[in-house]
């Protein structure tokens, strides 16, 4: 018998105060804020909502999108994961900031917020270091800029 797994959903992604069930046509992936309720440390990240996936078929390699576990994500940082495993996922909510059409433009977006709230140089949140590759010729296609 095959066990069927059972997604957990309960504390959605919100996005203007309105639940996220699909992400919107055309968005590569967001950018978010993870707050924790209970002390109001946050975390800001990005996370794409689709993977690539390579498989070889024929001998050739074949490319394909396939949905990310972006319903269930709740970050990279080790001590935000920890303390959501301590005092439970109903006391963090997961806001989403910006939706993106492209990767650029989620590090571009991401990094600029985290050094506008200066996450390296307080203790308020959970990042622990900010990084990004951008490309200037790449920004210019962006509409933010």
């Amino acid at each position: 018998m095959i066990k069927k797994t059972v997604l957990d959903y309960s504390n959605k992604w919100r996005y203007c105060g309105n639940e996220v069930e699909v992400l919107p046509e055309g968005v590569v992936g967001f950018v978010y804020i993870i707050t924790n309720t209970l002390d109001g440390r946050f975390y800001l990240g990005k996370k794409t909502g689709w993977f690539t996936k390579t498989r070889i078929l024929k001998g050739k390699k074949k490319r394909s999108k396939v949905p990310s576990d972006w319903h269930q994500y709740y970050g990279s940082s080790e001590q935000l994961l920890q303390d959501i495993d301590k005092v439970g996922k109903e006391n963090f909510s997961r806001e989403i900031l910006h939706f993106c059409i492209s990767k650029t433009e989620m590090s571009y977006i991401e990094a600029k917020l985290q050094f506008q709230y200066d996450v390296l140089l307080k203790d308020n949140n959970y990042n622990a270091w900010i990084s990004c590759r951008i490309r200037k010729s790449q920004l210019k296609q962006m509409k933010v800029v």
